[in-house]
């Protein structure tokens, strides 16, 4: 099969993937509501079940794909700049700093918009103590760069333990909920649909870079990659991506981790196609388990996080194993 072929059809499969995943978010419920409710709300007819699609479901569906695709492009442009398939975009201590902040907010009893900025902060604080403190004298590795994440990511942890221990038990629960990931107060979704393309479009151009530098900094050196400026770029893009995702919905594990990786196994190492085909594949996979999460106990809602835990725990130790061999 032709490559470009190859290529449309991943992306189209992907594209009904992600319609479905909506039609689900839309349709299923503790409330059922019938499809022809559901296309006179989208048109903007006042029927029954309407205010439930468009004040509450799209809305969370919406922010479910965008924190989704954000977070799978993350995990996509941190496995290329690690040279690890198995590398995370929290790896780098982005959702600790966000943690932090928002744990503050949340401690201080600040409203959702307040808790957004708090956690924004975070998360950009901690991108640029791990990316200065990492570039030390100027040499700058794969290796010292993520040692630097991961002991970031430890201290924000530790400060995020010392505010929970103080924080009064009114606020544990909503605390705890983010800190598992939670859509349900999400809120408005603009600010994470609108970084969703705008990080995909400023990705694209660098994919042959991203191509060539995957096989090794030597050779795209040698074929004309200004390795430093790429990776600064790489990096900050995972960072942008990740801190916008962690503001919105809380702290969602392993949908960076196992989407890139499972997309790769499927269209292989062309960033050109790897890249927005894991962006498709990560949001309708957050809308989905998003979707299970508010309906399996319904009325009462899991956190988002602690599905894609259950889903990605086996599926990251199935590709561990599979590596090993």
């Amino acid at each position: 099969m032709p490559i470009r072929r190859r290529a449309f059809l991943i992306l189209a499969a992907l594209v009904l993937l992600a319609l479905a995943s909506f039609w689900t978010a839309l349709a299923v419920g503790s409330i059922p509501v019938t499809p022809s409710a559901i296309i006179s709300a989208l048109l903007g007819r006042d029927t029954p079940g309407a205010d439930i699609i468009r004040e509450l479901r799209l809305p969370r569906a919406l922010a479910g794909f965008a924190c989704g695709g954000l977070l799978a492009l993350a995990g996509a442009l941190m496995q290329v700049l690690l040279r690890n398939p198995l590398a995370d975009p929290y790896v780098l201590g982005i959702s600790g700093g966000a943690g932090v902040g928002a744990m503050v907010a949340l401690l201080l009893g600040l409203p959702l918009l307040a808790l957004n900025g708090f956690a924004f902060l975070g998360a950009f604080g901690a991108m640029l103590l791990v990316f200065g403190l990492a570039h030390g004298d100027g040499s700058w590795t794969q290796t010292r760069l993520l040692l630097t994440g991961v002991i970031v990511a430890s201290g924000c942890g530790a400060l995020v333990a010392l505010t929970l221990s103080i924080a009064p038990e009114n606020r544990l629960r909503g605390m705890l909920f983010w800190l598992m990931g939670d859509l349900s107060q999400a809120g408005e979704p603009a600010a994470a649909l609108a970084a969703l393309p705008l990080a995909l479009t400023l990705a694209m151009p660098f994919a042959r870079e991203l191509n060539l530098l995957a096989r090794g900094q030597m050779q795209a050196q040698a074929l004309g990659v200004a390795v430093v400026r790429l990776r600064r770029t790489v990096y900050f893009l995972a960072s942008f991506a990740t801190a916008v995702a962690v503001t919105t919905a809380g702290a969602i594990g392993f949908i960076g981790l196992v989407v890139p990786h499972l997309v790769r196994l499927a269209t292989g190492n062309d960033q050109r196609l790897l890249l927005p085909a894991a962006t498709l594949a990560g949001g309708s996979l957050l809308v989905l388990a998003d979707t299970a999460a508010r309906t399996l106990v319904a009325p009462q809602q899991l956190p988002v996080g602690v599905l894609t835990a259950l889903i990605g725990v086996p599926v990251f130790l199935f590709l561990l194993t599979r590596q090993a061999k």
